[in-house]
């Protein structure tokens, strides 16, 4: 019963909160929800937190880990909080508004000064919904005992910033907005500020310079803030809790150590004053590996990732051509191995229409079909976005995948003229008295195809969909995310619709050849069948279906035939054709028997090949499930100075299999790769934590990759989603651990 009980509870959740969104309450993602601010010591770390009106934490729900090996944490001091029948837990205490927490920490002799803390919490909204547990993970650096001992003395004499905001006073600039900088790789600067509970910052306020001259700033890269209806500026983009900005540098003064950065911003405190813009200062130790530039020389810009580039692109750009770019972006994703499976269904619904199908028939048919897979990618795609899930992992269940590859075989068999597939006489004697022709159920069944295709087939992600899927999850801009996927589901349809159009206008219209195209077609979806097998069942038998589909297909084709000099030379053809099918098939067949492993060389690594040793070799992962195991092993390696590779896999993302087939088994990736720690999230099972370790990326499905750099710290900008080809991902990894050092 519990996983009846777990779908009433998801169905009672998006329930609420539909009905909250109705009302005009929009639900806030709990970092907005519950905010906190640092302080620490040397043997104490302060959080400060404020939780936004309308939500509560829970005192007995909070928890706290050092990963960071050689620093302990003790039992922290929570304060009182209000007691609630909860109808979640029963009777519990709770925390509204501003409180504080202190966590005492003990350091070990040599351990580092910065901790990784790991903060274990979980709320709920007064409209009804109760968050699942939160884990986030905060870097803080432990002041010296000497320093900490000055701190303390001044908070005795001044006050803490904390309590002073607890008091509810207007915090100045300096200290509601604290500003750091410090340089991340060579040529690139991250410039920080941390935002006091209560208050955010516009993004389009930003200015820098520096000092001296001899240090040039190149063009500052921000990540996506949040949209507000702000009484000063009307609706902007602004930024709470932290913000993180990339500035790529370039200093052509070989000898100068330090240089001062200047900023300028504007913030406001919620339901409080607009502060004027304010300048704040920082000043930025240079690396001794900084490489002096020329004077004049260009700034090289920060590193973007493909898709957040995309996203940029949709938020900022007219709409016009926004649509325009993310329907040539479809085209060119209409021709990868995820959406070409449609082309042999369509063809195969358009050849079933008999030998009178028309043109303008076959082009209403071609879509009908397009219109429901665009539509469904749109809201199957927004639907993600919004809810953070994989809407198309749940279709790749073994048993979906394994009824929709026998749906495929009984329509193939129905080309091959085995049985006529048609609606029962009843249907069709309504549908004639409705429309006086029986065609509006099968553009239903075209479309309900269209549909099936997009959820099921197409089980790929790629920087365009990512991109608009994030436009409409976190930017504020569902239109124009919803746009963009709708335009790119377009342009992945349009070679459909040419393959429709031309099917009505060069298939025959009786005879003979009729029925060889129809075969043709059937052995298409038989093909379709098979793709789609090889996510569930072992390679070997896949193998082996393959080969019998080419050996039976050359055979139908006349391979075995001899030749009769009166057959004319299109008989010929297809005769030689059909016969190196059969040879082909036959060769895979016997890889299969002697153990290969690969469909396209099937002798590759085996006895038979006089190198048994050739077998190529991926890269050595070690599997993580947990956003948990995640933080442990990035922390671990961290420690050790090394650099970690995530690979986000499941067994029924095509690209996923490409990429461990054709790109990790290069062996200029291997050598790149050397010396990290090649981590991988296999999603397949897309259970509750697979769904966690993503909403933690903030992705929508593999294939992902993402990179940290020596401290723990992710790099963004280098990201890789969607199948690259092992040169190009050897020359990516360079890069990435080259800014990473």
């Amino acid at each position: 019963m519990r996983p009846i009980h777990k779908y009433l509870a998801l169905v009672g959740l998006v329930c609420t909160a539909t009905l909250a969104a109705a009302a005009g309450e929009e639900l806030l993602p709990p970092t907005e929800a519950y905010l906190y601010s640092v302080a620490a010591d040397a043997d104490t770390i302060t959080l400060n937190w404020e939780v936004q009106p309308g939500y509560y934490l829970y005192r007995a729900k909070f928890g706290f880990d050092s990963l960071t090996p050689g620093i302990r944490l003790g039992p922290a001091e929570l304060p009182a909080g209000k007691l609630k029948v909860d109808e979640f837990f029963g009777e519990m205490e709770i925390y509204r508004g501003s409180f504080q927490l202190r966590i005492p920490v003990t350091r070990e002799p040599g351990a580092p000064r910065e901790i990784q803390l790991q903060i274990r919490s979980q709320g709920c909204a007064d409209i009804g919904i109760c968050f699942p547990p939160q884990k986030w993970v905060r870097s803080i650096t432990l002041p010296a005992a000497e320093k900490a001992n000055q701190s303390a003395d001044l908070l005795q004499l001044f006050g803490s910033d904390a309590e002073r905001q607890l008091q509810g006073e207007i915090l100045p600039p300096e200290q509601a907005f604290v500003l750091s900088a410090q340089l991340v790789s060579e040529g690139l600067l991250q410039v920080r500020w941390d935002i006091a509970p209560g208050y955010y910052m516009y993004r389009d306020k930003f200015r820098f310079d520096a000092r001296p001259d001899s240090v040039q700033l190149g063009t500052a890269q921000f990540p996506g803030g949040r949209f507000k209806e702000d009484e000063y500026f009307g609706r902007s983009e602004v930024y709470f809790s932290r913000l993180e900005v990339l500035l790529p540098i370039a200093v052509s003064d070989g000898e100068l150590d330090e240089f001062l950065l200047l900023t300028e911003s504007q913030g406001c405190k919620e339901d409080g004053i607009c502060y004027p813009p304010f300048s704040q200062d920082a000043p930025v130790a240079l690396s001794a590996a900084m490489s002096a530039v020329l004077p004049g020389a260009s700034v090289a810009p920060a590193k973007i990732s493909e898709q957040a580039r995309l996203a940029g692109l949709i938020r900022d750009s007219h709409f016009a051509w926004v649509m325009l770019t993310f329907f040539g972006l479809g085209l060119l994703l209409a021709f990868t191995p995820c959406v070409l499976p449609m082309i042999p269904i369509l063809s195969g619904i358009i050849a079933g229409q008999g030998e009178n199908v028309s043109t303008r028939r076959a082009f209403l048919l071609s879509l009908t079909y397009v219109l429901g897979m665009a539509v469904t990618y749109t809201v199957a795609g927004a639907t993600a976005a919004v809810f953070g899930q994989q809407m198309q992992a749940i279709f790749q269940q073994t048993w979906i995948v394994v009824g929709f590859a026998l749906l495929f075989v009984a329509l193939a068999l129905s080309m091959f003229g085995l049985y006529e597939l048609q609606m029962p006489g009843a249907v069709q004697s309504r549908m004639s008295e409705l429309s006086g022709r029986q065609r509006a159920g099968t553009y239903i069944g075209t479309a309900t195809m269209g549909v099936l295709s997009a959820l099921i087939v197409t089980a790929c992600v790629a920087p365009p969909l990512v991109a608009a899927l994030a436009v409409i999850g976190q930017a504020g801009e569902p239109a124009r995310g919803a746009g963009a996927l709708f335009a790119m589901s377009l342009g992945m349809g349009a070679p459909l619709l040419v393959v429709g159009a031309s099917a009505g206008k060069l298939l025959p219209k009786a005879g003979a050849w009729m029925n060889a195209v129809k075969a043709a077609f059937g052995v298409m979806l038989l093909a379709v069948a098979i793709y789609m097998l090889e996510r569930v069942l072992p390679h070997a038998i896949t193998m082996f279906l393959w080969g019998a589909l080419l050996v039976i297909t050359g055979l139908f084709m006349g391979a075995a035939k001899a030749l009769d000099g009166a057959i004319s030379g299109w008989h010929r053809f297809w005769r030689a054709v059909g016969l190196i099918m059969t040879a082909y098939g036959l060769l895979i067949l016997v890889g299969v028997a002697v153990g290969g492993n690969d469909t396209w060389r099937p002798l590759r690594g085996t006895v038979l090949s006089g190198d048994p040793a050739g077998v190529e070799h991926g890269l050595a992962f070690e599997r993580i499930k947990s956003v948990a195991d995640l933080d442990a092993a990035v922390a671990a390696a961290s420690a050790r100075g090394q650099a970690v590779m995530l690979d986000f896999y499941a067994d029924w993302c095509v690209s996923c299999l490409e990429m461990e087939k054709y790109t990790f088994t290069d062996p200029d990736v291997q050598t790149a790769l050397a010396g990290s720690l090649l981590l991988q999230a296999d999603v397949t099972a897309n259970d509750e934590q697979d769904k966690a370790l993503l909403q933690r990326f903030r992705i929508y499905g593999p294939p992902t990759i993402a990179f940290y750099d020596t401290q723990g710290r992710e790099l963004e900008g280098f990201r890789v989603v969607g199948y690259m080809p092992a040169e190009e991902f050897a020359t990516h990894v360079r890069e990435a651990l080259a800014a990473g050092r």
